[in-house]
């Protein structure tokens, strides 16, 4: 459409007369191609649907309305980066790039442009150090945090000793998959467990040979750090040699509803860590359905509420929304900057009746994020599948992690990059 002169001038004069508050912008660096998009796909569905949820029934955050633009990444790393350069200047006040290697890729840019990034239970683990990321967050929990809870119920399984135990590692040969071998080395010293590693080369549609190391070598648990394809495959291979589903545990990003579905009755009882609530039972989906998928403004078909990486993409909006209104509390405007997030994001509380008003009672934990500590409690759960019911169910309590190992950990790694990268530390 081609506008008059005539009514580009009205537009004008309409705009400089009524002034209006733009938009909050939380660019969402997406992936709906390639071998990670069914798990990208949820995500962003859930992430995109909260901030409608917002506009539809509060009227934005604050009297401001929000945006989640996508910019499509395939999960691949110069990609996310293009994707962070094209959006960063449309207001970007916070990014979310559900990849750590874009995540590793970005933290010297966002920290430079001073625009918060946060990573929820990804990215580089000692970003939970906000002494010296001071730009970076990922809480509730991280991947360290992910790999002592696997133990601490395999432990529980074990019968309270996993000493003589064998425990393997599938992992993503990645940045990602790499990041709790470290961890996992420390707590098989302390617990008495043997440790072997597996890598499954990208994208991991193929993994006879290693799931036929695991038949060979026998350990007595298997722990996956998997996403995309790799975790339905591995999966189906370990329903193939008969590995019991029940010593069978993945990270977070391993326990998607695509990852058990293709594997059928042969799944049930395959576990999964996680750091917030599984299922639909949050008057938060109830809202989502009438304001967002029943209106026709959901951005997929709205049939993944419930589902447990949905879940997660809605939880992560939850918390940047919160960490938003926490800014313009502070600073005393509605129009905030990414400079003024970042304030918010360091500030964030979340409790109980908070959770609670927000329509998702009990769905994460209650934490405080302070300078010094990014990464929040570090707790987290364990959830298993059942296949007849095809759904997740909550098997433990949400409970902390091994911080007298992990901290040690997170203090060291993050010194050594404030060294090499000339930081100084702060919070002083």
């Amino acid at each position: 459409m081609k506008y008059t002169k005539l009514a580009a001038a009205s537009v004008t004069a309409l705009m400089v007369a009524t002034p209006v508050l733009a938009d909050l912008v939380f660019p969402s660096l997406s992936y709906r191609t390639g071998p990670y998009a069914a798990g990208g796909i949820p995500y962003a569905d859930g992430f995109a649907d909260y901030f409608t949820l917002l506009n539809e029934r509060d009227g934005g955050i604050g009297g401001v309305m929000t945006s989640a633009p996508e910019c499509e990444t395939a999960y691949n790393t110069e990609k996310g980066v293009e994707c962070y350069e094209a959006t960063k200047g449309q207001g970007a006040l916070a990014y979310n790039p559900l990849s750590t290697g874009i995540t590793y890729q970005l933290i010297p840019k966002v920290t430079a442009d001073d625009i918060p990034l946060y990573t929820p239970g990804y990215g580089r683990t000692s970003a939970a150090n906000g002494k010296v990321f001071s730009h970076v967050f990922n809480f509730p929990a991280n991947y360290w945090n992910a790999a002592s809870l696997a133990v601490n119920h395999l432990k529980e399984v074990g019968g309270g000793d996993l000493t003589g135990k064998k425990i393997a590692l599938v992992y993503h040969n990645s940045a990602y998959g790499k990041e709790p071998i470290r961890t996992l080395e420390e707590l098989s010293e302390k617990h008495g467990f043997e440790f072997m590693t597996i890598p499954v080369d990208h994208p991991g549609q193929e993994q006879k040979a290693q799931w036929l190391q695991i038949r060979r070598e026998r350990p007595d648990f298997v722990i996956m750090y998997g996403w995309g394809v790799m975790n339905q495959v591995a999966i189906q291979e370990a329903a193939n040699i008969r590995f019991p589903m029940e010593n069978f545990i993945g990270v977070w990003w391993s326990g998607g509803d695509h990852d058990v579905a293709p594997a059928g009755d042969a799944a049930t009882g395959y576990k999964a860590v996680t750091f917030h609530g599984v299922g639909s039972d949050y008057p938060v989906f109830d809202d989502i359905q009438k304001y967002v998928v029943d209106a026709g403004k959901a951005a997929g078909n709205g049939d993944n509420i419930g589902k447990a990486i949905y879940n997660r993409g809605v939880y992560a909006a939850m918390l940047l929304a919160e960490a938003a209104r926490t800014a313009q509390e502070i600073h005393g405007t509605p129009d905030i900057t990414s400079s003024m997030m970042r304030d918010g994001m360091e500030a964030l509380e979340i409790t109980e009746e908070r959770m609670a008003e927000l329509g998702m009672p009990g769905f994460g934990p209650t934490f405080t994020v302070t300078c010094e500590n990014h990464g929040g409690p570090g707790t987290g759960a364990i959830q298993q599948w059942d296949a007849a019911a095809g759904t997740w169910s909550l098997i433990s309590d949400f409970g902390p992690s091994d911080m007298e190992v992990i901290q040690p950990l997170i203090e060291e790694d993050s010194a050594a990059y404030a060294a090499e990268n000339n930081i100084e530390p702060r919070c002083n």
